[in-house]
């Protein structure tokens, strides 16, 4: 009797033993995970928020085609709520009743993560926008035209299960010599639509500093203007806002998109994202090594909102009276964090057509109408190969050795492309030798590169469409 109780009391301490060894693991999972959680139900109500109150579209198609579809989101789906506030803008998420985040959208701002009100102390009333001055003549191609097979092709989805790749382009623009000679979209985007860029936000805030290097008050190969860094002894005291632009300022600011990478934190868990960023260390010697990452593009975002004035307010106004309107994007938002920072490494909204135009101010060498808005020499600048990569300033470049661009040269892409680019598949491709302008923008799912090959075939295709081959002489 007395060995069973032994034995059961035994058993009773390995079973409690096992139990607080898994109690322990589950605690110490979760604390890992509440990070990447906490973002993932950021990057819903922002994502939900955007799409909604700035795009106009169906909160169930945003959460269909841009959440559930994303792997790193399968392991939260199943207890995943989130509750949309029209009447206050708001977009709520949380996971098993935990770890909400709220989205606020103020209009001519955009959604801000956060606190609603910390949201509204850098922003001052929206300004009407201006008139248009950009605009692009359209031209339908006929029927039977290549373009049209062009198309066809780019918007084709897979007709064979398992839907694992998922193209859903929503807007393409061609652009030739100043007119659109071909577009499509679809249901329920218009040509007015706003789309969000992702990271095409970059190039964005690549023209906007450029703009005030031609004023005369940024100049990219001094020492940033970032008072963080003010001290000599500072080991970023150096880094200047070329070595953002181009990827090379050596801060420790990873981007893997994991949820618990330092790029989103800074994107979704933090009020003041440059600060955050500003205080990465180094770990390269500035201008010695490339690394993509939008906290680069956060600090040169603070930068430029603190040489026009530093609001939110600023910001918008020296965007629209010095880019949007000469330009003739009229439906533009750009978003900002609680500390009036432009988010512009990767939430702006603008329609296809306006991304369009903004393509043709780099096709036409920083000058529209005449009249010049970037500096002598920025687009070469711009286009120019950042030590052996294949991203320039703000754009991704052909020029160069670097094996993805030669990749792209072979399959199709001219030598002298340049292109903005964008997660889920927003790009803009500018090739000068073709006077061309392509404007591909989407949410797509699977494909690899987020389908580099389609946007390939569809240049190829575009250029052979604009020089039909002629039958040899007999």
């Amino acid at each position: 009797m007395s060995m069973k109780l032994n034995q059961s009391h035994a058993v009773w301490m390995l079973c409690a033993f096992v139990g607080v060894i898994l109690v322990a693991a589950g605690l110490e999972w979760s604390l890992r995970l509440a990070p990447s959680i906490q973002v993932g139900t950021a990057v819903v109500s922002q994502t939900l928020c955007g799409e909604i109150f700035i795009s106009g579209l169906d909160a169930n198609r945003v959460f269909a085609e841009e959440i559930r579809p994303r792997p790193n989101f399968r392991i939260l789906l199943k207890r995943l709520r989130y509750q949309v506030h029209p009447s206050s803008g708001q977009v709520v998420t949380t996971w098993f009743g935990h770890f909400p985040s709220v989205a606020t959208y103020r209009p001519g701002y955009g959604c801000t993560l956060g606190n609603p009100e910390s949201a509204t102390t850098a922003i001052a009333p929206s300004s009407a926008p201006g008139a248009e001055s950009g605009a692009l003549p359209v031209v339908t191609p006929p029927a039977g035209s290549p373009l049209n097979d062009a198309l066809d092709d780019a918007f084709a989805e897979s007709a064979q299960p398992p839907f694992r790749q998922l193209r859903q382009v929503r807007a393409i623009v061609i652009v030739r010599d100043g007119k659109i000679i071909a577009e499509r979209y679809a249901p329920g985007i218009a040509p007015d639509t706003p789309l969000l860029a992702y990271s095409v936000s970059k190039s964005l805030i690549n023209a906007l500093i450029g703009i005030l290097v031609r004023d005369g008050k940024l100049d990219v190969y001094v020492r940033a203007p970032v008072p963080a860094w003010s001290s000599p002894s500072d080991p970023r005291h150096a880094i200047t806002l070329d070595e953002l632009l181009r990827m090379t300022s050596g801060l420790n600011l990873t981007e893997s998109d994991t949820g618990l990478d330092p790029v989103s934190r800074m994107l979704f868990r933090e009020s003041d994202m440059a600060a955050y960023a500003e205080s990465a260390r180094l770990k390269a010697i500035p201008g010695t090594t490339w690394e993509y990452t939008s906290g680069n593009t956060l600090i040169a975002s603070a930068i430029l909102r603190d040489a026009v004035g530093g609001r939110a307010d600023d910001v918008r106004n020296f965007a629209r009276s010095r880019l949007f309107d000469p330009v003739g994007m009229q439906h533009v938002t750009m978003e900002f964090d609680s500390a009036g920072t432009p988010v512009g490494s990767t939430r702006f909204f603008a329609s296809a057509r306006d991304w369009a135009r903004f393509g043709q101010l780099y096709l036409d060498d920083g000058i529209v109408n005449g009249k010049r808005i970037l500096p002598e020499g920025w687009v070469a600048y711009s286009a120019k190969p950042t030590l052996a990569s294949d991203y320039g300033a703000g754009f991704w470049v052909n020029a160069g050795q670097a094996e993805d661009a030669r990749e792209r040269v072979q399959a199709g892409m001219p030598a002298d492309s340049f292109y903005a680019s964008g997660n889920l598949g927003q790009r803009i491709v500018i090739i000068p030798s073709q006077r061309l302008v392509l404007v591909r923008f989407g949410v797509t799912i699977g494909y690899p590169g987020q389908d580099i090959r389609g946007l390939l075939r569809l240049v190829s295709a575009v250029i052979a469409a604009q020089h039909p081959s002629t039958p040899e002489a007999r």
